[in-house]
């Protein structure tokens, strides 16, 4: 009932502008979801990296850190993380990345796990942030 009263009360110009809107959004929507895959994980901890891995070979890795040990897990070109020490276990909620440029972090353990890919081989980086 509402809806029928504010679609009486547009224009046609404010129609127009209302499915620009929804169709910018639904267009961000599918440029997400487009990102180019990943080829490797890069795991840093305090700025250097401990273990690097191509996304294509399934494995699990434990790697040590202040508060304990954490485990990854690469699988079906994926990466997660499925065990950690850290107390509320953020990370383990992040789920899975396999885009480049993507990224898991474990604050507490001082972890941060990296999808790279052909993007960043080449030096062409989204921007600082994401690096």
């Amino acid at each position: 009932m509402a809806l029928r009263a504010v679609l009486r009360r547009m224009t046609v110009l404010d129609r127009l502008i209302v499915l620009t809107l929804f169709a910018a959004a639904v267009g961000s929507l599918w440029l997400i979801g487009a990102g180019a895959g990943g080829q490797r994980v890069v795991v840093e901890q305090d700025g250097r990296v401990v273990f690097t891995a191509p996304l294509n070979q399934p494995r699990t890795v434990s790697i040590e850190g202040p508060l304990g040990e954490t485990v990854l897990a690469i699988k079906n070109g994926q990466a997660c993380i499925l065990a950690s020490p850290c107390p509320h276990k953020v990370c383990m909620g992040m789920g899975e990345v396999a885009r480049s440029g993507e990224l898991l972090a474990c604050v507490p353990n001082r972890l941060l796990v990296r999808i790279e890919g052909q993007d960043q081989e080449r030096g062409r980086d989204y921007d600082l942030i994401s690096r």
